[in-house]
């Protein structure tokens, strides 16, 4: 952690709080491997030394789904789909992709757009990896022949945070908007936080302009304060 003054910020600040840079950091060295999480990072990192050409990732919201979605498309030079636009047959074919990346599977609208997207990932021989809040099922896609298509590829879990995890993001989120914070003050907040990452970077967010706003430093007070005030969102 870079020795600085932090007084003067504060003070410019408190008459107008500066909103910084928050979009996720979605860099090899950004995700931060734990228990959680470790299964998942390997089975993702055999590439392309699968089981099978398609992967389906699972897990909670704020887990780190996208983060390790975002690695992988990097190291495979995927073309990335959306959900709510899956690129058509003819897009498929003209671009040629050899890996492909749906991140959110179970938020696709379209099942006819998807079955076709699928095939085409089989049909083509390109990886596919597609990540999901739970595994699909009959009360999710209505067409039996993209329930077994999705049925198909094999299952890695990422979990929710753990404390360790949690602590260790925490960390790095403070360090990244060079805020000074104790161990304990990061112990507390970990402890009382949703165990979600999105969760952390929300909160981090939230106090720093807090403090800002304040014309003073992070305290386990305002923490306290800030949670609080979080919580009831």
């Amino acid at each position: 952690m870079p020795d600085f003054d932090d007084a003067p910020r504060r003070s410019a600040a408190a008459q107008l709080p500066l909103e910084l840079p928050t979009e996720p950091r979605y860099g090899p060295d950004d995700f931060l491997v734990s228990p959680s999480n470790r299964a998942a990072f390997e089975m993702v990192g055999r590439w392309p030394d699968w089981p099978d050409l398609s992967l389906l990732l699972l897990g909670p919201p704020g887990a780190g789904k996208s983060h390790l979605c975002a690695i992988w498309a990097g190291r495979a030079n995927a073309l990335v789909a959306r959900p709510e636009n899956i690129p058509t047959l003819p897009e498929l074919s003209k671009s040629a992709p050899k890996a492909l990346l749906l991140d959110g599977v179970d938020a696709a609208r379209d099942e006819t757009a998807l079955f076709h997207f699928l095939n085409f990932a089989s049909e083509s021989g390109a990886s596919l990896l597609m990540s999901a809040r739970r595994p699909p099922s009959q009360s999710d896609v209505t067409l039996p022949d993209l329930l077994s298509r999705l049925r198909r590829a094999p299952i890695v879990e990422i979990g929710a945070p753990d404390d360790d995890l949690m602590r260790a993001v925490l960390e790095k989120l403070f360090r990244d908007r060079q805020l000074v914070v104790d161990t304990p003050l990061i112990d507390y907040v970990a402890l009382r936080l949703e165990r979600s990452l999105d969760a952390a970077r929300a909160f981090v967010r939230l106090l720093d302009r807090e403090a800002l706003a304040r014309g003073r430093g992070v305290t386990r007070v305002l923490a306290g304060e800030v949670l609080e005030k979080f919580q009831r969102c």
